[in-house]
């Protein structure tokens, strides 16, 4: 029988001859020692010159194609391809890894750089979106992430010059980015008239914001900033590939084959031109000469590095530069098939795609020989005397040369396809040539290669062949999977298989045949064996497969799936195989990386010595996992673990999963809901004590605390035990199982992790139970072992996912420092190194491990022993290397550092734990012994057995066993603590005695309960085939246990407490005395299990026995006779109930069936539910029925009510469910989903729930976690024990929160992102820049405009527009500079208007500008960096960070790219951007809080999941994210005095949230406190000390928390809704803020005291009817507020005066805009029915005037006297401008004016209107205004209008992008395009016409240019946008898509802009925004 363990012997690689060119670009360098790094396939290489040696890096898994060097030129990185790609930074001089960064791009990582410090590496991956990431490798951690480009980018660098500024090039773009904060933002780089837009290469920094890239062209494009300032052209012929900078300047690299010098100005050098060597791979000049290609340059000093397309590597030096020194070879593109090796010598034959035959020599490493082919070769053979080298090519021909000088033999070509195999005869006389055509033809040598035979047999192509010994037979594999014989040389197939027994083969390299069946895996018929090579005189083989594996093997190997070990190298397939002719070397090529790979060969012997060399490190395993073939050697596996390895811990349904599933049946069940519902209960129940210890499944979880108190965990809880008090004390925090617990080394934390989709780990002090820290997001399914470092910082954590991931954290700040896959098998247990940190072991199933950390990843080697046992338990020992675990076959495995001394029998059976100390260790096993050993397990000191007989007088109960499996040990306090896996928790004293502390079931589900009628006590039966009995008074231990023959499921005492009833599984029930538990009587009736048993009431005359095969059988109990069954249930029977007469029975079924019998006969009975209720009951324990219908929650699907019980007062109901919960109702339950308390503590289902015999307690018993839990009741009356630990109830009352306008509109807004908004105005038709141009008369004459003779007869063309009021010399107008806003955001905004500066300065927002507003200069300065609107802003308090700022904006998807949602961090005063927050809050960010120390920032989010973040702000970085509310928040604040403790409040939200390392824990308010308190939406938030917290709500009441408990309600603080409220931090004064008519009384604004008890009210003198405040904040002595009417306003605390700071407009879009004809002022008219009047010079609003209805345009007279007013409802009214009085008013329309002007003659007045009409009134007839005419056939809407200077005509555009032209005041229109030519317009404030065709932009297509004014002088025009953009262009711009200047800042849809007289400055109308924007107009100078 063949050994099936992996052979002894190794291979190490040697040489790797190529370079990867193809592809890749900038891929090497030198590294500091001079040597040469880059890659091939998937190594890494260090090629060191002088040495002429190669180091390699292992450490990636496939092909590289990717490089960077660290700037100190020792670290590589390396980026690779495939699924789940990562980067390893590795150390050039030692070749192992020093980081792993993962877990971020996919597909591939295109290109690599460091920065300057090596601190940074960017990465830019091959997914569609091109991501670019910025890590900090050292930690492996994401910096920052964004989409890169649509496009391939091929090159980035960082700027060298500039801090956090990078560039990107790509596919026809370059990008400029700069990094802040977590946000990387692009800026485009303009390419302009200098060049053209095309792709770019390469690209290089240097100083002044200069870039020099490389272009596909060959030219060099130089940039200034983001614009191409100007190009080098043809630097080089073709596409420039490569740019390197040095200290002395640049060198370039290029298609052309040429490298070029540049200096540091990039002017030329010198040119190295690679064509003209002689050395290097020439292509045959045929069709496909491309020449000689350069990828890759790097100067260094006088050396330069070129490497070549061809896979050449060539050393230039500079001052000989005629001279290029090839110093490394390899072939170039096309696969690469064919491999001999010679017979004698050691050389290899290699033959490619590429043409080329290559020799090379194995000792020297160098290629010595090379030959081009005509065609591509796919075969070679070297002929046995080795003078013949014969190659068969890809189109059916072979070639023989001559070795010695490779000329020609013979060229022979018989066949068309391919030939893929040729053999020459060991006796040298035949080849054998093996094709594609199914055939192998035979050729005699000495014959001049004459065909002598023929082979047909196969009906496949031919893969293999091996000739015998003696050159009489030859075997074939084919394609088809067929193994063939033939007879040589004659061809003839044979068949016998007699005559094969005998015939020995020459060689072996068939896949196929019985010596080779173990290179094929078990069970699979996979053909991706490329190549195998038997080395016969060392019994291995080698094979060679698809995946890019190298194996070596025995030989031969008869079963499949043999063990091997396994080498990785190449990337892809590999194709040839070969042993050289004295089997030292191993060579393999590549077929996609076509490179030769040279492997030493290390037979055993010698393998023993290299033991102490570390292996290659690499991260796949040497030995290999898939192959346990039918292991005879491997010892059957102990029960236990079998069991343990089978568990999976998965559930149906998580808990996680109920929020969204709640939501999902809300939508069924809205109907019920909004009944009116009873309150939940006012008792509440606290855990007191669990029974139960996890044994069973789990090792080594329990622990002696700092304390000396015990610390465990069962079920879903951590137990604390006091063993003095028999107490216990609970950690509360999971909600699921947990399965393991690692203690911290000062022995105060522990840490816990639990089962769950996202199953976290929660870290808790042992004192107060609070948690530290929790850790979540990395592990799915649960977590399974953990453990702490020894300087306690550190955490390691193993997940149950199929990969066991192992986590490193740093769980204070709860930030995952590394993470890896273990292994596909169970880990048991993972251990941190105590003296080095980055180290760690695991153990589990076949597996022992050895992990370091580098960067964001582990890397592990797997422990030296011959078989792989599996461990059960391992510890470090007395030193760093030194290690020892335990199998599970009861040895100890003794390790130094991963190689194996010996071995020591410690235990029968498995060691499931150790432990060590001092000086030695503790063991314990299966055999229930607990051994002490000495420090190098030499010698057991003492052995402890556990048995009955030397338990302890004092102990809380029974051993059930002799020696029980030992699970966990821990020593300390003078004890050894033991657990066992049935539950019980021992204390073994040094000198012998053992005392049982705690214990509880074994496995096996627990169902049966019943509590005593009068005594403390209750008993249980279960599973496990035990009956017990518990003491529940406070000496809580088990006072008797019987074993029974079978296990049980319920139980019942007699009504007097002397007997006891129990059901057995198999249909059987005994009635036992209570007392001693002996069998009083037996009876077995029923074949399937008996699922409830019932005395009845009164006596216990008759026993009620229900059994799950659908029957109640009645006994009479005295008689012991069986005498009625009651029949008529459908399915298995779940409860019963005796009423309190002992007549009538109530039954459950599985079915949901509720039955009533009459004992005791069993007659059914049907009772009308009106009758049920009325009944007395002696017990209720069913959970159907009216009485009880609330009690089934919202989501039925997935959770059963298991259990219930009513309490003996019949006050409340307790119910038990399949998720685990106790819930309490209040009783009767009736109508749906009543409201409840509910408790988690069990982990799975509730089986039964029990109170005792006077309510004192509750007792509750768990299936899946064997507890039995006490939990104590607390009544009614005792309020001050406030409910912690309960939660409330699933759904919410729908009573609604109440109702208000203002809150509802904020509620539903839709925040549209500018750059996907849509057009205002409903257009129709085709937009200008589509239209087709009608040519002008001159055109069709054949005239060309421009080009008319210089003398004409013709008049001059006239001016398009009238220049008035400008200087003489007109001057162009080249830049616009904000100066001053108009505008608030108050209508949907809050807590948005701060003071800064001691209240120098005011801080608001509007649309996307921060504005802050100096309040002596009344000058205002802005910060214009957010892309799209600010919805929130906050500034930082803390006096570190004085001025900082915040501000929140609207984004779209959460992608990180752009338009994402992001959130700036700035100083005020200098308005320097600090740091951008790109986040996936989708939608936008609605508020923002620092924290306490000014270092945190919480934002939320206007996402569907309403999430909420919390920030380290200065690094960018995300600390914590989780989902808020279903619904609206609305402001979420950090306590002032906290950075872990915050509050957020929204649509009947409270919860009061708390930052536990990375994990967000929140709490709801709880109402209950409080009789009649419901829900209401809660508006704004405030503090108080002493965790007071004050919370605002819509109905004007105020609520006061304390912790998360309302304690009292401060009823109507406001009429209407409480919108803000302000903590002053000095004082702790409150301000807040609200909706309310303003009275003598009170007001809007509100002062409180620190409690909210008294107040101060302020009017705010505004005129509004109603005044509605939506922020408010507090200085000296003043009070700042902002509210919804846009207003800003400054009140005094002392004499409550108010000065108005800020006005705006209430309402938009502000449609009209009249600018005045001679002085700096204008007007508005906006959708809010006011006219306002503002003054630029004085930056004020200086009148207002309300008209009653919206108003939408607005114009003033020429001279300025008069003012029309157009209104929306198609009135228009004149005013005069110096009284304000009304001069005359007209309604001839019904639809709204869109336009209003008087002609410049100021006769007429042209009012248009929607309802596609111009209508002329003329002034001069008075103000009754009669219309005297108007213009007809207006195809669409009117938008704008404009007069031309002699008043004669008037132009019109129109929403049908129609611009026409009708004469004033007949109205006809003209439609002569000559005549139109010819007019001079007065004013131009239209969007169509030919002359502005250019203001159009491209991406116009949903939305458009919305309004435009032409400037005075007459040169420039400006337009607004849908977009919101203000864009400047000149005047006239006829040519499509004109060159302007776009200017930011308002918010979608500008309505109106205009020119100030002058042309001072522009006014731009927002509407969205309703804001006005002043811009100062920036003149070119002279």
């Amino acid at each position: 029988m063949a050994d099936r363990t992996a052979p002894n012997c190794h291979l190490r690689l040697e040489w790797v001859y190529g370079y990867r060119g193809h592809q890749c670009r900038n891929n090497l360098y030198y590294t500091a020692a001079k040597e040469i790094v880059y890659f091939v396939a998937g190594v890494g290489v260090v090629y060191n010159t002088r040495e002429h040696k190669q180091k390699f890096y292992l450490g990636h898994n496939d092909d590289i194609i990717s490089l960077a060097l660290h700037p100190e030129r020792v670290l590589v990185a390396t980026g690779q391809v495939g699924k789940e790609p990562y980067i390893c930074v590795w150390d050039s001089y030692t070749v192992q890894t020093v980081s792993i960064l993962k877990d971020v791009h996919t597909h591939g990582i295109a290109c690599l750089a460091f920065d300057l410090e090596g601190q940074c590496l960017v990465s830019v991956g091959l997914d569609s979106k091109n991501t670019i990431c910025v890590w900090d490798w050292r930690r492996g951690k994401v910096l920052a992430a964004a989409p890169g480009h649509t496009d391939r980018i091929f090159d980035i660098s960082w700027d060298l010059y500039q801090p956090n500024k990078l560039v990107s090039c790509g596919v026809k773009h370059i990008k400029f980015w700069s990094l802040c904060g977590n946000a990387l933002t692009p800026k485009r780089g303009v390419f302009g008239k200098t060049g053209d837009l095309q792709t770019i290469l390469c690209l290089a920094c240097a100083k002044d914001e200069v870039t020099y890239s490389g272009a596909l062209n060959g030219d060099i494009y130089v940039w200034k900033g983001v614009n191409l300032m100007r190009s080098i052209q043809g630097a080089h012929g073709s596409g420039i590939f490569s740019m390197n900078a040095c200290e002395e300047g640049f060198a370039t690299g290029g298609r052309d084959g040429c490298v070029r010098l540049w200096d540091l100005n990039f002017k030329p050098i010198t040119v190295i031109d690679l064509r003209e060597t002689d050395q290097g791979y020439k292509v045959a000049r045929g069709e496909n000469s491309r020449g000689l290609s350069v990828r890759s340059v790097c100067w260094r000093g006088d050396h330069i590095l070129v490497g070549t397309q061809d896979s050449e590597i060539f050393e230039v030096v500079v001052h000989d530069r005629n001279k290029p020194f090839l110093i490394m070879q390899g072939h170039c593109e096309g696969e690469l098939w064919a491999l001999a090796v010679h017979p004698t010598k050691p050389l290899a034959m290699t033959g490619s795609d590429d043409r080329s035959v290559r020799i090379w020599s194995l000792i020297d490493h160098a290629l010595i020989a090379r030959c081009n082919m005509e065609e591509p070769i796919r075969c070679a053979a070297v002929s046995t005397d080795g003078i013949h080298l014969a190659l068969g090519m890809k189109d059916g021909s072979f070639t023989v040369l001559r070795v010695r000088d490779m000329t020609e033999v013979v060229h022979i070509k018989d066949r068309k396809e391919a030939i893929h195999e040729l053999k020459y005869s060991p006796d040298g006389a035949h080849l054998a040539v093996g094709s594609n055509e199914n055939s192998v033809d035979i050729y005699g040598v000495v014959q001049r290669y004459k065909k002598v035979g023929e082979c047909i047999g196969s009906n496949s192509f031919i893969t293999h062949m091996d000739w015998s010994t003696d050159s009489k037979h030859l075997q074939t594999n084919d394609g088809s999977g067929r193994r063939l014989f033939y007879r040589m040389p004659s061809g003839k197939e044979v068949t016998n298989k007699e005559e094969l027994k005998l015939v020995q083969w020459a060689s072996w390299t068939c896949v196929l045949g019985p010596e080779v069946n173990g290179i094929w895996p078990k069970y699979s018929d996979i053909n991706d064996i490329n190549s195998v090579d038997a080395n016969f005189n060392n019994q291995v083989l080698v094979t060679a497969d698809d995946y890019g594996l190298v194996k070596l093997m025995r030989y031969p190997c008869i079963r499949k799936g043999a063990k091997f070990k396994k080498y990785l190298g190449h990337s892809a397939h590999i194709t040839n195989v070969r042993w050289s002719h004295d089997y030292q070397w191993v060579i393999t090529i590549g077929g996609a990386d076509h490179s030769v790979f040279q492997w030493k060969f290390i037979p055993e012997r010698k393998s023993k010595e290299a033991l102490h060399i570390a292996p290659q490190e690499t991260l796949a395993d040497s030995n290999s996992e898939e192959s346990d073939s039918d292991q005879s050697d491997v010892p059957e596996m102990d029960s236990e673990i079998e069991q343990e390895t089978q568990l999976t811990y998965r559930r149906q349904v998580y808990k996680e999963d109920l929020p969204q599933l709640k939501e999902q049946c809300k939508e069924k069940h809205r109907a019920t809901a909004m009944k009116k519902k009873d309150r939940a209960p006012g008792n509440g129940i606290k855990l007191h004590f669990i029974h139960g210890y996890r044994g069973y499944d789990c090792r080594s979880n329990l622990f002696y605390t700092q304390t000396g108190e015990i610390v465990y965990h069962v079920a879903a809880v951590g137990v604390v035990y006091n063993r003095q008090q028999n107490t216990q004390r609970f950690y509360m925090g999971h909600d699921d199982d947990i399965l393991c617990l690692a203690i911290h080394p000062l022995k105060d934390y522990v840490a816990t992790g639990q089962v769950g989709r996202d199953s976290p780990v929660h870290i808790w002090d042992t004192e107060t139970l609070k948690p530290m820290s929790v850790l979540k997001g990395f592990h799915q399914l649960g977590v399974c072992a953990l453990d702490f470092s020894a300087d306690g910082k550190r955490l390691a954590s193993v997940g149950l996912d199929d990969n066991h991931t192992i986590v490193l954290w740093d769980w204070r700040k709860g930030e995952k420092l590394s993470a890896m896959r273990g292994s596909k098998d169970k880990i048991f247990v993972v251990k941190t190194n105590p003296y080095l940190p980055d180290k760690l072991i695991t153990a589990g199933v076949k597996h022992m491990k050895f992990w370091h950390k580098a960067g964001g990843g582990l890397i592990g080697r797997k422990g030296n022993m011959g078989k792989t046992e599996t461990m059960m338990c391992a510890v470090y020992g007395w030193s760093e290397e030194m290690v020892f675990s335990g199998t599970c076959t009861g040895d100890i495995c003794i390790w130094r550092d991963m190689f194996l001394m010996k071995t020591v029998k410690a235990h029968d059976g498995p060691v499931f734990s150790m432990h060590a100390l001092e000086k030695g260790f503790v063991t314990g096993g299966k055999d229930g012994i607990v051994a002490l050993w000495d420090d190098t397990f030499e010698r057991c000191l003492k052995t402890y057995a556990i048995k009955r007989a030397v338990l302890a007088p004092g102990s809380k109960g029974l051993l059930l066993e002799d020696n029980p499996s030992i699970r966990a040990i821990s020593l300390g306090h003078g004890h050894i603590l033991v657990g066992t896996k049935n539950g019980e928790i021992l204390e073994v004293d040094k000198s012998g005695p053992i005392t049982l502390l705690v214990q509880g079931h074994m496995e096996g589900e627990v169902w049966g309960l019943a509590t005593h009628p009068h005594l403390p006590l209750c008993a249980t039966v279960s599973d496990d085939k035990t009956l017990r009995i518990w003491d529940l008074s406070p000496s809580h231990c088990m006072l008797a246990v019987r074993k029974l023959r079978k296990g049980g499921r319920c139980c019942c005492f007699s009504p007097d407490g002397k007997a006891l009833a129990v059901g057995l599984n198999d249909g059987s029930f005994l009635i036992v005395n209570a007392d001693t538990l002996e069998d009083l009587v037996s009876f077995h009736h029923r074949k399937d299990i008996i699922s409830d048993i019932r005395f009845s009431p009164g006596a216990g005359k008759y026993l009620a026995v229900a059994s799950g095969d659908s029957f109640v059988d009645i006994y009479n109990v005295m008689s012991s006779k069986r005498v009625g069954v009651c029949k008529g249930c459908l399915n298995y029977i779940t409860h019963l109930d005796w009423d309190k007469r002992g007549k009538l029975l109530q039954v459950n079924t599985a079915a949901k069936e509720q039955f009533f019998f009459e004992a005791p006969r069993g007659k059914r009975q049907t009772i009308p539910a009106t009758e049920v209720e009325k009944i007395d009951w002696s017990t209720w324990t069913c959970v159907l029925g009216p009485s009880v219908e609330g009690v089934w929650p919202v989501i039925t699907e997935v959770t059963e009510v298991t259990s219930a019980c009513l309490s003996n007062d019949r006050r409340v109901l307790a119910t038990g469910d399949d998720l685990g919960y106790i819930k309490l109702f209040r009783y009767p339950v009736k109508g749906k989903y009543a409201k409840f308390k509910r408790y988690v503590a069990h982990s799975t289902h509730v089986t039964n729930v029990r109170w005792t015999h006077d309510d004192s307690l509750l007792v509750t018993v768990g299936g899946g976690d064997m507890c039995l839990m006490i939990w104590a009741h607390e009544p009614e009356g005792l309020r001050e024990f406030k409910l912690c630990d309960s939660e409330e109830s699933d759904v919410e009352s729908e009573d609604d929160g109440g109702y208000d306008s203002d809150v509802t509109r904020e509620n539903e807004i839709n925040y549209t992102i500018k750059a996907l908004s849509t057009n205002m105005r409903p257009m129709t038709g085709v937009k200008p820049h589509l239209q087709l141009k009608e040519p002008s008369i001159d055109e069709r004459q054949g005239v060309v405009r421009g080009s008319r003779p210089p003398v004409s007869r013709a008049l001059p063309q006239p001016e398009k527009l009238q220049t008035n009021n400008v200087g003489k010399k007109k001057r162009p107008i080249e830049d616009l500079v904000l100066e001053l806003v108009f505008g608030y955001r108050g209508n949907d905004c809050r807590n948005n208007v701060h003071y800064l500066n001691e209240g120098a300065d005011v801080i608001y927002h509007t649309a996307s500008v921060g504005i802050v507003l100096n309040l002596t200069t009344s000058c205002q300065s802005f910060y214009t960096e957010h892309s799209d609107d600010i919805l929130c802003l906050t500034i930082n308090q803390h006096p570190k960070f004085p001025n900082v700022v915040a501000t929140g904006q609207v984004g779209d998807a959460g992608d990180m790219s752009a338009t994402s949602p992001s959130i700036h961090v700035w100083d005020a005063m200098t308005k320097q951007t600090l740091s951008v927050l790109r986040c996936f809050h989708s939608g936008g960010v609605c508020s923002v809080s620092f924290s306490a120390t000014g270092r945190l920032l919480l934002s939320v989010g206007l996402d569907p999941e309403h999430t909420v973040t919390i920030w380290k702000w200065q690094e960018g970085a995300k600390v914590a994210s989780r989902i808020g509310h279903t619904q609206r928040i609305f402001v979420a604040e950090f306590r002032p005095d906290s950075d872990t403790h915050f509050v957020s409040v929204g649509i009947k939200h409270v919860r009061f949230w708390t930052l536990a390392g990375r994990a967000l824990l929140s709490k709801k308010g709880v109402l209950s406190s409080l009789e009649d308190a419901r829900m209401q939406t809660m508006l704004s938030v405030a503090f108080g000390a002493n965790n007071l917290t004050f919370t605002g709500t819509i109905s004007g009441d105020v609520c006061v928390w304390k912790e998360h408990i309302l304690v009292r309600i401060v009823a109507k603080a406001h009429t209407g809704p409480v919108f803000t409220m302000y903590t002053t931090l000095r004082d702790g004064l409150i301000v807040t803020g609200g909706k309310e008519r303003p009275s003598k009384e009170g007001g809007a604004l509100k002062l409180w005291d620190q409690e909210l008890k008294r107040c101060r009210a302020f009017r705010l003198e505004t005129g509004q009817i109603i005044d509605c405040v939506r922020s408010v904040c507090r200085g000296k002595g003043k009070i700042l507020v902002g509210t919804r009417n846009a207003e800003i306003i400054e009140v005094g605390e002392k004499n409550a005066a108010c000065n108005i700071l800020v006005n705006g407009h209430m309402d938009g879009p502000i449609w009209g805009l009249g600018t005045h004809p001679s002085r700096d002022v204008f007007l508005s008219a906006a959708e809010d029915g006011t006219v306002r009047l503002w003054d630029i010079p004085e930056k004020k609003m200086l009148n207002k005037v309300n008209l009653g209805h919206p108003a939408h345009t607005i114009n003033y007279s020429p001279e300025g006297d008069m003012v029309a007013i157009g209104m929306k409802n198609g009135e228009f009214i004149i005013l005069l401008v110096v009284s304000l009085k009304i001069w005359g008013k007209k309604r001839d329309r019904r639809s709204p004016i869109q336009d209003i002007r008087f002609s410049p003659n100021s006769r007429y007045l042209a009012v248009g209107s929607t309802e596609c009409a111009v209508d002329f009134y003329d002034l001069t007839l008075g103000p009754q205004l009669n219309r005297i005419n108007c213009c007809r056939d207006i195809p669409s809407f009117v938008m704008q209008m404009d007069f031309s200077a002699d008043s004669s005509y008037i132009q019109i555009s129109t929403g049908a992008y129609k611009r026409l032209v009708y004469e004033v005041p007949s109205g006809r229109q003209i439609a002569e395009q000559s005549q139109i030519d010819r007019i001079t317009w007065a004013t131009w404030t239209s969007v169509l016409g030919d002359e502005v065709v250019g203001i159009w932009s491209r991406n116009a297509d949903k939305a458009d240019v919305t309004c435009a004014c032409v400037s005075h002088s007459g040169l420039n025009i400006v337009t607004g946008d849908d977009f919101g953009m203000v864009k400047l262009f000149d005047f006239p711009c006829p040519e499509k898509f004109a060159k302007h200047k776009r200017f930011m800042g308002h918010s979608a849809h500008l309505m109106n802009i205009r020119f100030t007289n002058g042309d001072h400055f522009v006014v731009s109308a927002g509407g969205d925004d309703r804001s006005l924007f002043v811009w100062r107009c920036v003149h070119t100078p002279h």
